[in-house]
């Protein structure tokens, strides 16, 4: 669907070049399809990203690919200095991102992608649930006069998403008084099934799918610290500068506090295995999580009752 969709927006609109640093897993098809707006620099990230500055200047809108974390680290300079300062639209497509890199080492594992990414003025970042969340956001992506940075998550969920995208807005799958998970990315699929076991459970959930990092729905962000007893931010990524961040940062300007459990990775890469292995060795699976959740409700309930039912003066 990423392939099709690209390549019909390649032959709608001429300014569109698309590019690639030797990674033609997402636009294999493509070479033979538009010819010269088609672009493999090889193995050189940094060049790409400078070439594809320049044909931006020119009136161009390069949609570029690279694995994720060669694209963020690797090519962070040239992202830095040669897109974000310039503002240039340059569509930054990155691939095998969080967990998705599941059997690669930590060389290969970007889950310090969306802190960089985000650090950088001008530059818009978002992170797809699945197949047809990607391909309902990149029309609007693609269109902004910003750069973006884009999660690539191609897998398909059994969840029908809205087929109304809007940039710098979330998507509110439901509404819960005792828990509001905020999630992105490729973890919402285990963050349905999260919220399915805890509401076999009796509880109030929340399911917000937080696609759009930068700009985010700051508004989403606080009603759930407001209408719910616990947020929990659920993420393939470090616990430092990814969601659990934007959260704080978030209710520390509204001048805001609540529960927050953050689940993310903390000062460590993952071990490298099979997608379904890695969840599971790192507690990642809905019922590990929905496990972690219902031990902290339960601590939150025993500190309401030590506090006569007040959490705050």
């Amino acid at each position: 669907m990423y392939e099709e969709l690209l390549k019909n927006t390649a032959l709608a609109d001429e300014r569109f070049v698309v590019m690639t640093a030797e990674n033609r897993a997402l636009v294999r098809n493509l070479p033979e399809v538009l010819g010269n707006r088609f672009i493999d620099t090889g193995i050189t990230e940094q060049t790409m990203i400078g070439a594809a500055a320049g044909l931006a200047l020119r009136g161009r809108i390069p949609v570029v690919h690279a694995l994720a974390a060669f694209l963020s680290m690797r090519a962070f300079e040239f992202i830095r200095t040669d897109v974000g300062i310039g503002n240039l639209p340059v569509k930054l497509s990155s691939f095998i991102p969080g967990f998705l890199s599941d059997g690669n080492g930590a060389t290969h594992q970007a889950i310090e992608d969306i802190n960089i990414m985000r650090g950088i003025p001008n530059m818009q970042v978002f992170a797809p649930a699945d197949e047809q969340d990607l391909v309902t956001m990149l029309p609007e992506i693609w269109n902004s006069p910003s750069p973006s940075y884009v999660r690539i998550c191609h897998r398909p969920t059994t969840y029908k998403h809205q087929r109304v995208f809007e940039i710098g807005k979330a998507e509110v799958i439901s509404e819960g008084t005792d828990v509001t998970i905020l999630v992105y990315g490729f973890m919402f699929e285990q963050a349905m099934i999260t919220a399915e076991i805890l509401r076999e459970q009796g509880k109030s959930v929340g399911l917000v799918n937080m696609r759009s990092l930068k700009p985010v729905d700051e508004q989403a962000i606080i009603f759930a610290a407001l209408h719910s007893e616990l947020v929990v931010t659920i993420e393939d990524h470090f616990l430092t500068g990814g969601l659990y961040t934007i959260v704080a940062e978030t209710l520390l300007k509204n001048r805001l506090t609540a529960n927050v459990l953050p689940i993310a990775l903390e000062e460590r890469w993952f071990k490298p295995a099979r997608l379904s292995e890695v969840l599971d060795y790192e507690g990642f699976t809905g019922e590990k999580m929905a496990n972690k959740i219902m031990s902290r409700l339960e601590e939150i309930a025993i500190d309401d009752l030590n506090n006569n039912g007040k959490y705050y003066e």
